[in-house]
């Protein structure tokens, strides 16, 4: 009888922040553990200057990352400064991001695809200035993506706006 194939937790960890939060992920494996913290409010992770508030599943996730790190390395890092969350080759090292990207195709989980219906749907929700700073990109890119985002729904609108009779509220069939 088959099993379910779990994926890793590194892994859900990853997809999570490119589908939920729009991370690249190049920016991903650079993150160290300090960006994650919990207080009674709950758990959070710093992507730019400010915390998000993170789903409990994936705060559990990124709590049993830290506890019990994916090491790639036989060699025990020499760093002083805060620990890589997805450690990679040489010790002291983050994961390379090709490897990610990689592994991530080979669970068909595309990265690009899911991380532009992100920032769309987050630019849609939130101000631009506000999605620059919890996402951590520039205020131009996020404004960007803004523009994007109201120019689909702008030319949505005027081809329904197009197709539907004065009064009517329905649209009308093309001939």
């Amino acid at each position: 009888m088959g099993g379910v194939h779990l994926l890793a937790p590194e892994l859900r960890i990853i997809g999570s922040f490119v589908r939920l939060y729009a991370q690249q992920v190049s920016k991903i494996v650079e993150f160290t553990t300090d960006c994650f913290h919990q207080d009674t409010g709950g758990a959070y992770f710093r992507f730019g200057r400010n915390p998000v508030l993170l789903p409990p599943k994936l705060a559990r996730l990124i709590e049993q990352q830290i506890a019990q790190p994916a090491v790639n390395s036989a060699v025990s890092p020499h760093s002083t400064g805060p620990a890589f969350l997805f450690p990679g080759r040489p010790a002291g090292r983050p994961r390379s991001a090709s490897g990610a990207q990689t592994l991530l195709r080979a669970h068909n989980l595309p990265t690009l695809a899911a991380r532009n219906t992100a920032m769309i749907e987050a630019v849609a929700d939130l101000p631009p200035i506000v999605v620059s700073d919890l996402f951590g990109i520039t205020a131009g890119t996020a404004h960007s993506w803004a523009q994007l985002a109201n120019d689909s729904w702008t030319d949505y609108l005027a081809a329904c706006a197009a197709t539907t009779p004065k009064g009517s509220g329905k649209l009308r069939k093309s001939p």
